[in-house]
């Protein structure tokens, strides 16, 4: 039995499925053998393996209206050219202000991948998430909203957010093995992706990348089809989702801390009230 944890992204509104993972920390839960998140999914998840209960809520509730973690001036840093400050808030942020547990994470025995979007290709890649990095470079890439983030290079290859292919990567798990697969979501059950109105945009911007373009072009589709697989799979008994019954209207750069809280808090009650099906599920012969 190889048990599974899928987190969709949202950036700020992923709070929400931070507050799931707190009350299964607090609750004593055994971490999954494997763990695969997009975005703000796994850039948040990753203090979840560090077992870190709360980091995420404090982070967002400090820094949220904090200019050098996000904001329009950010884009017009030369250095910078993203909504959020990357240095701040991968290396500023973690290092030195709010202390990711490195050592912990270090020591967490199972696998965790972050998901990205390859432009050469347009395709999804799945990357192991280095367990000591002081620049989180694999978690900038997999956070890189198009056209409010710069493209991220690694190892030559250019790299954007993994939500443009495989938003919310449950067959990953299955692929790798898994037969017991909990994936949290950060959109309702009844949302639906409309058709991405930046594409023109898009197509000017990433000329130079017709295959990310033409991904771009049908990932509302694509993303609306797999959550209606996935909720089959439910159906069935394959995997087991948590969503919020309200998103509050939170966006992904909300800056509300009312809202920010409200919905860490769902996300804990939901974590809270699944918390004895997940360990069922995940420990049932």
């Amino acid at each position: 039995m190889k048990t599974g944890l899928v987190l969709e992204g949202g950036a700020l509104r992923t709070i929400f499925s931070s507050g799931v993972c707190d009350a299964l920390l607090d609750k004593g839960l055994p971490l999954p053998d494997y763990t695969v998140g997009v975005s703000a999914g796994i850039a948040y998840g990753v203090s979840y393996l560090s077992r870190q209960s709360r980091r995420n809520l404090k982070l967002v509730t400090t820094y949220a209206n904090d200019r050098r973690y996000m904001g329009w001036r950010n884009m017009a840093d030369r250095r910078n050219r993203s909504y959020f400050g990357l240095k701040f808030a991968y290396e500023t942020i973690p290092n030195q202000l709010l202390p990711f547990d490195y050592e912990t994470f270090e020591a967490y025995p199972g696998t965790v991948e972050a998901v990205v979007t390859n432009l050469n290709t347009g395709k999804a890649e799945y990357l192991p998430v280095p367990r000591r990095d002081a620049r989180n470079l694999l978690l900038q890439a997999t956070c890189a909203i198009p056209l409010l983030f710069p493209i991220i290079e690694l190892d030559g290859q250019p790299y954007l957010d993994g939500g443009c292919v495989d938003a919310i990567p449950w067959r990953r798990c299955f692929d790798v093995g898994c037969d017991r697969v909990v994936v949290i979501l950060t959109q309702t059950r009844d949302y639906r992706k409309d058709g991405d109105r930046s594409i023109r945009m898009l197509e000017r911007h990433f000329r130079k990348y017709p295959n990310f373009v033409e991904t771009m072009r049908t990932r509302s589709e694509r993303y609306n089809a797999s959550r209606e697989e996935l909720f089959d799979l439910e159906a069935q008994g394959k995997v087991l989702v948590i969503a919020p019954e309200d998103t509050l209207g939170c966006s992904r750069t909300e800056k509300d801390l009312e809202i920010l809280r409200a919905l860490w808090q769902s996300g804990y009650f939901a974590g809270t009230r699944h918390a004895g099906e997940i360990q069922s599920f995940w420990t049932k012969e």
